[in-house]
């Protein structure tokens, strides 16, 4: 029913999280019926330069358009305190909160042996290399089964060396951070507790 071109951005609109068949075939025919054709090209072109520009921060694995992120390379950080975290949105949600001041650290996921994923296929090379640099690692991974197994691991690895702390829970077991509201965030990071 609608052209091969068409087809294939409804497609492409339904490998996002959250976009089903409807909203993908909204979105697909808006850009193509309602947007202007310079709006539609500069849209185009930003995503295009998603995969040319952005990169990750060499240091924390933060996604970056520069060599070094802006946290890492901001001298007001706290550089005794590292936050542990899953990935990048998990960051920027820790960011609008506008609370923790400390350095962060981007797993890149969780273990998940269901899905084939260890420690092996994590960040944690680059984060063993960084650890003797901080007073407190702060672990924010999700409270699912897959972050308490990763929270638990990391603890056995740094426990020995440094204060491993685990952020408080006002976080409801099984939810992801990015479900979170910033009061209640704000909260298990002040109230966290040792580990």
């Amino acid at each position: 029913m609608y052209p091969n071109i068409l087809k294939k951005i409804i497609e492409d609109f339904q490998k996002l999280p959250g976009i089903g068949e409807k909203t993908a075939e909204r979105l697909a025919l808006h850009l193509i019926t309602q947007s202007e054709d310079d709006d539609l090209i500069r849209f185009s072109d930003h995503l295009k330069r998603l995969k040319t520009e952005i990169k990750f921060c060499p240091i924390c694995h933060m996604i970056t358009d520069q060599d070094v992120c802006d946290i890492c390379q901001n001298p007001a950080r706290d550089k005794k305190l590292l936050m542990v975290v899953s990935d990048a949105k998990d960051v920027f949600i820790m960011e609008k909160m506008n609370t923790y001041h400390g350095l962060y650290h981007v797993l890149g996921g969780v273990v998940d042996f269901s899905r084939g994923i260890t420690d092996k296929d994590l960040n944690i090379d680059t984060l063993s290399s960084r650890i003797k640099d901080f007073d407190e690692l702060i672990i924010a991974t999700n409270g699912t089964v897959e972050g308490e197994m990763t929270a638990k691991y990391l603890k056995s690895l740094y426990g020995e060396h440094i204060t491993v702390t685990r952020l408080a829970y006002g976080l409801p077991v099984g939810a992801d951070l990015k479900y979170a509201d910033e009061l209640t965030l704000s909260k298990a990071v002040e109230n966290r507790q040792k580990y």
